[in-house]
């Protein structure tokens, strides 16, 4: 995002084995040059912070999918915030029902006001995402979002990208032109709802897409 790149190593070993960080580098000119690492407060052994990452304006938001809150792999994402030329971990985000192998974080989005983390290991692997807003410093779930046709296996979740009014969630197990054909899904916010518009799958969609 503009001068900044934020750079996941989830393999780094600075609180254990497989604990992972994250880096921030800032360009000046030409050059870019390491500014931070950035690493969770309560970081531990596979916890896997760092898998992926997203910036926007001052905020970095990134997912630990390894994460053990809620259960062995349940996952959580981390919001970092930046004063200047120093960014502090603001707070962690859990899912209120995270549960064993969720796998919460292992795809997160950041536009604004709004953080969409993926779990897709939720529920037999179906599968889900979460919405957390900001009000002022404190970041709230707004909203569970599913597919509406999930079935196990489709990992609804693995990806995930949000912007403006609109959320768009993969989900690469599913079956509808073939055996993990895959799909993806849009869903609109109106107010504080977010709702399923459409569901995209190629043309061409064949198994193993």
């Amino acid at each position: 995002y503009k001068d900044y790149a934020l750079i996941g190593s989830y393999g780094d070993d600075d609180n254990g084995n497989l604990s992972g960080s994250a880096y921030i580098f800032k360009r000046n000119g030409s050059t870019w040059t390491q500014q931070q690492k950035l690493t969770a407060s309560d970081g531990a052994s596979g916890d896997r912070f760092g898998t992926s990452v997203s910036l926007f304006e001052d905020y970095a938001l990134i997912g630990a999918y390894g994460d053990d809150d809620n259960g062995s792999a349940s996952g959580s994402a981390y919001i970092f915030k930046r004063n200047d030329s120093t960014w502090s971990q603001q707070q962690k985000l859990t899912a209120s029902d995270g549960a064993s192998n969720d796998q919460l974080g292992r795809s997160v989005s950041l536009f604004k006001d709004y953080a969409l983390i993926g779990a897709y290991g939720d529920d037999t692997y179906r599968g889900s995402a979460y919405v957390f807003k900001r009000n002022g410093s404190t970041w709230t779930q707004q909203q569970k979002l599913t597919a509406s046709d999930d079935n196990s296996y489709d990992y609804f979740g693995y990806s995930v990208s949000i912007y403006k009014d609109y959320a768009l969630i993969g989900s690469y197990g599913d079956d509808d032109n073939g055996n993990l054909s895959g799909s993806a899904y849009i869903f609109k916010r109106n107010g504080s709802t977010w709702t399923q518009q459409q569901k995209l799958t190629a043309s061409d969609g064949a198994s193993g897409d």
